[in-house]
């Protein structure tokens, strides 16, 4: 830093000449005010709520309560994105109401 500086320069190095004058708050609160228009938001229609996008699995199953007998196609809908979880819950469920399973297919339902 140079200490050559006497403060009457350093002042007008900081805040600029001392010949412009710097404008009072008298002459600022005479300056005309903005206006600023208000719109009022619309009116959001009410409806049914959107549901949310919740993952889900679908899971087919063949079941059947014979061995090597008649079967039947069971389809079960899992929310979840694992599809290990998916068919556990499958199997799970169809336990309560058949004896044999055999796990088709596990795809993402659209």
């Amino acid at each position: 830093m140079i200490a050559g500086l006497t403060e009457e320069e350093m002042r007008q190095a900081l805040f600029g000449p001392a010949g412009v004058p710097a404008l009072s708050s008298v002459q600022q609160a005479q300056e005309e005010p903005t206006t600023i228009a208000v719109i009022p938001p619309q009116a959001v229609a009410k409806g049914t709520p959107r549901k949310s996008r919740i993952p889900r699995m679908k899971v087919t199953l063949r079941v059947g309560n014979e061995f090597e007998g008649e079967t039947e196609m069971f389809i079960h809908e899992a929310d979840t994105l694992s599809t290990l979880q998916a068919e556990l819950e499958a199997t799970k469920a169809a336990r309560k109401k058949f004896k044999y399973i055999e796990v088709i297919s596990v795809k993402p339902a659209r």
